[in-house]
């Protein structure tokens, strides 16, 4: 992947026993590597594949070498969470 180009970053958010769940306000934040907040999207259901799949398009900043990313939302009035990073080199 380059700068520039569109990543399509994924998410499966399951419970403790491994089972499927759909959270609620479910957002997409992205942070440089210094843990800064870049941008923010809130995910509908328009961004759901399945029972807790969701995605988003995101197109990488040019100034960017690597991201963080990090999927949240609510489950049974309790936070949820997932976070990985992107590291952008030359092909």
């Amino acid at each position: 992947m380059l700068q520039g180009d569109t990543v399509r970053l994924k998410v499966h958010f399951k419970d403790f026993n491994g089972q499927s769940v759909n959270p609620t306000n479910v957002k997409l934040t992205i942070y440089d590597t210094n843990k800064t907040q870049i941008e923010q999207f809130i995910l509908d259901d328009t961004y759901k594949l399945d029972v807790g799949v969701f995605f988003y398009d995101y197109t990488t900043a040019i100034e960017l070498s690597e991201f963080i990313f990090e999927f949240s939302g609510s489950y049974n009035n309790k936070s949820i969470l997932v976070r990985d990073s992107v590291k952008i080199q030359f092909n």
